[in-house]
């Protein structure tokens, strides 16, 4: 281990200590190895992170230094750093108060470790070369900051600055290139080497890789006409999120209610604004939350929580039955007070806040690279890119308001209006049983097992009734002979729909998966296997779909069938403790996430929403 000098540097180094670490000791021409530096900070300081978000109490941003660290190695040096691919601790929140206000702020404390990934290059000479290593930090503690470390305008300072480290390049093989000698490197994720070795540039803060389905496209968002694409993707995103099959149950609802007001214009354009606003509100709330607390980085996030998603359930619940009029029960006052009609700006705004929030487990491809990349910028960005995704979400409801012609032959009175309402109630109330139901399982699950998925019976006959009711109440009220057909027989489809979902939901399906534990995982890189990784949760409606359609696809069984092929699922459902530190150790924001490892523990491949030849192609390479 090279440690720093200890002294008196009037600066930020009298608090906050650096020592490097270097795993192997020896390494062979083409080898890897792995940089430790670890800051060891005094009790109450702490340093600024590599990329901080200063909060507007604390000041002009400019005049924080953010940590950042250099290699320097001699010229024609076999070494190569790749400061490009550094893994950097996850800051902690701590109450500092520089500018007098206390204000929460991450940081780096304690003992915080900095990785930086290096190789040697094939044609390397062995023998004993170095590398200097330059941290430029600023120690603070809750109340000021002190001098910050040398940083390069300082001189002759910054020429003497640094910690030495020597590093053995050796001709004969052993027996493992990258073998840890410390607990220091348990964090490191060696995934980043089969990156470096296959020629692909470390990612630049401000590209963002959209890639759905095997369609792929990188957006620079540094500069204005940057983000203007970026905020048009993000109102494209929003809009994609009511084609949602967490979004889509409700928009009958809504445009029957908006129907009923087609003959006011005026009136119509009013609730629809108010909708809008309520779907943007929700939006920005979330990149509040984003912007704000720390450990909060995705949209779905509070579905990982059993009690947000009993609440919610329980909330669409009670709008089943008071805004649909199901079966005209009346419900006590109290409930009213709590779900106003949808013909009030009151209502229509928390039915627009439904709306959104049922959209947020169902993240679309795009919108959700934007979403995770804006969880990374400053406040203005995050908030802006959260607005631009919920107005993208409203803008087909403000359309129908502002021209109410499109609506205005939907029923608005008698016993087909009643009918339509009833079966969406239904169907909303099947919402409402899954969220419970997924709450519940949430609580009852066990780390390392499958949530149990009873309820989706129970939903399955909520959705089959409501296509019974159909079938029934069209033969019944139907005047015209191929109107009472058609909807008799949808009604029939949708009950048998129904059945066969529930059937194929509860089914284990045809993939023998391993429920995640560290233990399972590690038992199975030593065994020389390529591990298939899926990050999934009852509530994620994309990962059932992509589960059902790709995974379960025959080409796919097969391949996770072989022998040399371990397949593990992460199950969040709950509040999966585990399975979130895997998820964020790989540096994922949010799920669906699919990972393919390698035997030696590299990644071959990951994505959001991939297709069959793309996973069949990640094993064979991971091979």
């Amino acid at each position: 281990m090279s440690f720093a000098q200890p002294g008196k540097f009037h600066d930020s180094r009298d608090k906050v200590a650096v020592s490097v670490e270097m795993t192997p000791n020896e390494v062979t021409p083409g080898g890897d190895a792995i940089l430790a530096i670890t800051l060891h900070h005094e009790e109450h300081w702490h340093t600024h992170t590599n990329n901080p978000k200063i909060p507007e109490e604390l000041g002009v941003s400019e005049d924080y230094i953010a940590t950042e660290v250099l290699v320097e190695v001699p010229a024609n040096s076999p070494i190569e750093p790749h400061l490009g691919y550094i893994q950097w601790p996850i800051p902690k929140v701590v109450q500092v108060g520089f500018t007098g206000a206390q204000v929460d702020y991450a940081v780096f404390e304690d003992t915080a470790v900095i990785y930086v990934p290096i190789t040697i290059k094939s044609d390397a000479t062995p023998g004993i070369t170095s590398a200097k290593v330059k941290v430029i930090f600023q120690a603070c503690d809750d109340t000021s900051c002190l001098r910050s470390t040398p940083t390069p305008d300082m001189g002759s300072d910054w020429d003497t600055y640094g910690i030495n480290v020597p590093i053995t390049i050796v001709a004969q093989k052993n027996a493992s290139t990258l073998t840890t000698h410390s607990e220091t490197f348990n964090q490191f994720n060696t995934s980043v080497f089969a990156k470096i070795h296959a020629g692909v540039k470390a990612p630049n803060a401000n590209k963002i890789l959209f890639d759905a389905f095997g369609l792929s496209f990188t957006l620079d968002a540094s500069g204005p006409f940057g983000i203007i694409l970026l905020l048009l993707i993000a109102i494209g995103g929003g809009f994609l999120l009511n084609l949602t099959p967490c979004v889509l149950p409700v928009i009958p609802i809504k445009i029957m209610g908006l129907s009923a007001h087609a003959g006011n214009r005026k009136e119509t354009l009013i609730l629809g604004v108010w909708m809008m606003l309520g779907v943007m509100a929700l939006w920005l709330g979330i990149g509040l939350a984003i912007a704000l607390i720390s450990g909060f980085t995705a949209t779905n996030q509070l579905f990982q929580y059993p009690a947000f998603t009993i609440v919610l359930g329980t909330f669409i619940g009670i709008m089943a039955v008071g805004m649909g009029g199901l079966f005209s029960i009346q419900l006590p006052k109290f409930v009213y007070n709590i779900n106003p009609k949808q013909d009030s700006a009151f209502g229509s705004f928390l039915f627009g806040i439904m709306t959104a929030v049922l959209s947020t487990p169902c993240t679309a491809p795009f919108m959700g690279a934007a979403a995770a990349w804006a969880a990374t910028q400053s406040h203005e960005v995050t908030l802006s890119v959260f607005a631009a995704i919920g107005f993208g979400m409203a803008v087909p409801y403000l359309i129908l308001a502002a021209f109410p012609h499109l609506v205005e032959k939907m029923p608005r009175a008698g016993a087909a209006s009643e009918l339509i309402k009833q079966v969406m109630g239904l169907l909303m109330l099947a919402a409402a049983i899954y969220f419970v139901g997924v709450g519940l399982s949430g609580i009852l699950q066990q780390e390392g097992t499958p949530p149990s998925r009873l309820y989706l019976w129970i939903v399955s006959t909520c959705v089959a009734c409501a296509g019974l009711w159909l079938a029934w109440r069209a033969l019944k009220i139907a005047t015209k002979s191929v109107i009472r057909i058609a909807f008799a027989s949808l009604g029939v489809f949708i009950a048998l729909l129904a059945i066969f979902g529930g059937a194929r939901l509860t089914d284990e399906g045809p993939i023998n998966w391993k429920y995640y534990t560290p233990e399972i995982l590690a038992e199975n890189l030593r065994d020389g296997h390529v591990i298939v990784i899926e990050f999934t949760a009852e509530w994620c409606l994309n990962c059932k779909a992509l589960e059902s359609t790709i995974l379960h696809s025959a080409r796919v069984v097969e391949a996770l069938e072989a022998a040399d092929v371990t397949p593990i699922k992460v199950d969040l459902t709950g509040n999966n403790v585990l399975g979130n530190t895997l998820l964020n150790d790989v540096g994922g924001l949010r799920i669906p996430l699919l990972i393919v490892l390698g035997s030696d523990g590299e990644e071959a491949f990951r994505g959001d929403f991939y297709t069959v030849d793309q996973i069949i192609n990640a094993i064979n390479e991971a091979r």
